[in-house]
Formats: structure tokens, C-alpha cells, sequence
């Protein structure tokens, strides 16, 4: 498990400024990063890519900052390593993916929609050497996406979850999940990976501390067959769920 000298995961800002100098001028009096500032904080989760987990990655302009930390947490709370797993909408980032392959030595699948983050995921994939296979979405979530004779021992995303688009978060493709809670497409997502799990197989997603979302796409769950294990994890000040759904 990557970890810090003080054994915590993380890393303090000073050695991020060693590997990324044009933080310092992002820095106050008092030895804090302003991290309402966008390339402060590309700049800081880039430095917490390279020194914990050996990843080099390249932001674009206006997609999610994609903090690693929280992302590997993610990763551990389901991968045992060696799966065949398959993410849907690994951003321009390709973060996740790249985890998977290189941390968990899994055989990994990744799709995107979005044509620049696309672009963006390949260059990252191939700048780390990582053995990702990236396919092109065409608006569908794995169903006419993904060959329908491939299976896979773990599907997992990272969804879009706001009933609304927001101003200045996430584009309306990333963010905006539709449904009542912005749980429909999780739910379209539960509903189709089932063909495509190997039996015992599972789905994993990565969602914020919205309690009517999680119990949504529970229920769905439910009704489908899977068994599912929330998993409440913590980063930084904001709390995390892991809902894993496993197909009986």
C-alpha cells in the first residue's frame, strides 16, 4: 500500500512543492496551499499522483480535478487484484484505470464519451506504459459499448449524480446523473451490467454522502438479485461511499 514516511497516506505540502515548484506561489503565510484555486490543486493532486503512487497525469482544462487519494480508497474497498474489471467513464484522467492496472495488476477495460477527455486518457494511459484497453463511447453506458460477449469479474464508475446540471462543477456529461435523486443512470448501469458479469461477479460505484441516492440505487439493487455492502470511507473532511452490488 503506497504510503507517506509518517505512515498516512497522503503528502505534506512541502514535498509536493519539490516535485512542482509553481506551487509556492500558491501558498499562504501560514504554510497552506489555496485549494480554491484550480491549478493549485492540479498541481498538488499531480505531486500526490507521482510520489504515492508513481502515476504521471495530465489535467485538462475543464475536466473534474480527480483527487487520487479518494480514487485508491475507492479501488481498495473492492479490488482484491488480478480481476478483469471494466470501468465506465474513466474522464480525461483515466485515474482509476490506471490504479487498477498498475496498483492491482488487473486487466482493465475503460470507456469514455466526451472526444478531448478521450484523447486525454489515451495520452495518460500511454505516458504510464499501462496495458488499459480504452474504448469510445457512443452515448450508451455498456450496452453497445462493450462486445456483448465479454465478461468481466468487476464493473465500476464513478457516475454522475446531480437531478440538475450545476454551475462551474462538472459539465452537464459528467454531472448529471437524471432520476429523482440522480440515481437513473447508476441504475441503467446496475440494470445492464448483469449480462455482463462473470457469476459472483460485482459493480462498484463511487458516490458522494447523498443519502435518498444511495438508498435509491440500493433498492434497484435489491431488486435485481445483487447483495450490496455500502462502504462509508473518509478523505480529507468529506465522507465517501463505495456501494458495492454483488450478482448472486
Amino acid at each position: 500500500m503506497p504510503l507517506w514516511k509518517d505512515g498516512k497516506l497522503g503528502l505534506p505540502v512541502r514535498e509536493a512543492v519539490k516535485l512542482f515548484p509553481e506551487l509556492e506561489g500558491y501558498i499562504d503565510e501560514r504554510g497552506r496551499l489555496d485549494l480554491s484555486n484550480r491549478k493549485a490543486r492540479i498541481l498538488y493532486n499531480k505531486a500526490i499522483a507521482k510520489a504515492l503512487f508513481g502515476l504521471e497525469i495530465k489535467y485538462h482544462s475543464r475536466g473534474l480535478v480527480t483527487p487520487p487519494i479518494s480514487r485508491y480508497l475507492f479501488l481498495k474497498t473492492f479490488l482484491k487484484g488480478g480481476e478483469r474489471v471494466l470501468e465506465i467513464g474513466t474522464g480525461h484522467t483515466a485515474m482509476m484505470a490506471l490504479m487498477a492496472d498498475k496498483l492491482f495488476n488487473c486487466e482493465v477495460t475503460a470507456t469514455e464519451l466526451d472526444d478531448e477527455f478521450f484523447e486525454y486518457a489515451r495520452r495518460n494511459i500511454e505516458r504510464n506504459l499501462a496495458k488499459v484497453r480504452l474504448i469510445k463511447s457512443n452515448g450508451g453506458i455498456i450496452r453497445g459499448v462493450v462486445p456483448e460477449d465479454e465478461r468481466f469479474d468487476v464493473i465500476f464508475s464513478a457516475p454522475p449524480y446531480y437531478e440538475r446540471p450545476t454551475k462551474g462543477v462538472l459539465t452537464e456529461r459528467e454531472g448529471v446523473g437524471g432520476g429523482k435523486y440522480g440515481e437513473a443512470f447508476s441504475v441503467r448501469l446496475i440494470e445492464e451490467a448483469r449480462y455482463y458479469l462473470r457469476p459472483g461477479g460485482r459493480v462498484a460505484l463511487f458516490l458522494p454522502d447523498k443519502e435518498p441516492l444511495i438508498r435509491a440505487i440500493s433498492k434497484r439493487g435489491s431488486e435485481l438479485g445483487y447483495s450490496v455492502r455500502d462502504v462509508k470511507f473518509k478523505v480529507g473532511t468529506r465522507w465517501r461511499h463505495s456501494l458495492v452490488l454483488n450478482k448472486a
